[in-house]
C-alpha cells in the first residue's frame, strides 16, 4: 500500500492504518530499534509503542515520508529505552560505545537549556553532511543514526572494517572541525 493511502487512513482514524504501516515498515522499524536495543523482544515492543505513537501524532502530523517519519519515531523510543536500561550491561554495550565515539566533537546535550542550541546543532550537521563524500556520509549515518555496528556496516558496504573506521574516525574529525569553524558551543 502507498504511503499516501497509509495516511490518509490514519487521518480517518482507521484501524487498517496501523496494519498497514507494520506491514510495509514493521520490519524496518524493528532493525533500527534492535540495532539500539540488542534485544528481540525489547525492539517488538519499540515497534507496537512506535505504531501507537504513529496513531497518536497523525494527524496532527502530515508527514512527507511515512518511512523517516515511523523510524524517527523509533529510533527516539529505542534510545530512550536503552538510556533507561543502561545499555552497556544489555546489547552488546553499542550505543555507549557509538555515544562515547562522538562525545569529543559534540558537546553533551545535558547542559542545553534552549532548545534552540540542539536545532541549530541539527542544522549544522544537515550542512556537514551535505558536504561529504556519499561514502563518508553513508558510513556515518549507518553509525550514528542507524546504531550499526562497525562489523555491520563493513558487511554491507563491502568495505573492511578498518576502512570503515577510518572513514569513521576522519569524518568525526572534519565535523569537530566544521563545528569549530561554525563557533559552536553549548
Amino acid at each position: 500500500m502507498e504511503d499516501s493511502r497509509i495516511t490518509e487512513l490514519f487521518n480517518e482514524r482507521n484501524e487498517e492504518a496501523i496494519k498497514a504501516a507494520n506491514d510495509k515498515y514493521g520490519g524496518y522499524c524493528h532493525k533500527l530499534a534492535f540495532n539500539i536495543l540488542g534485544d528481540k523482544s525489547d525492539a517488538e515492543e519499540t515497534v507496537s509503542d512506535t505504531l501507537f505513537k504513529a496513531w497518536q501524532s497523525i494527524p496532527p502530523a502530515k508527514p512527507n515520508s511515512l518511512g523517516a517519519f515511523l523510524a524517527k519515531i523509533t529510533r527516539n523510543l529505542a534510545l530512550n529505552k536503552a538510556i533507561r536500561r543502561s545499555a552497556d550491561k544489555r546489547g552488546g554495550g553499542e550505543l555507549p560505545l557509538v555515544l562515547d565515539e562522538l562525545d569529543y566533537c559534540i558537546p553533551s546535550n545535558k547542559r542545553t537549556e534552549d532548545s534552540a542550541d540542539a536545532r541549530c546543532l541539527t542544522e549544522l550537521i544537515k550542512r556537514f553532511l551535505s558536504m561529504q563524500k556519499a561514502e563518508s556520509r553513508t558510513v556515518f549515518l549507518k553509525r550514528y543514526w542507524y546504531m550499526l555496528s562497525i562489523s555491520e556496516i563493513a558487511n554491507e558496504s563491502g568495505f573492511s572494517e578498518s576502512k570503515v573506521k577510518v572513514t569513521l574516525t576522519r569524518t568525526r574529525n572534519a565535523l569537530k572541525e566544521f563545528l569549530d569553524r561554525e563557533d559552536f558551543r553549548i
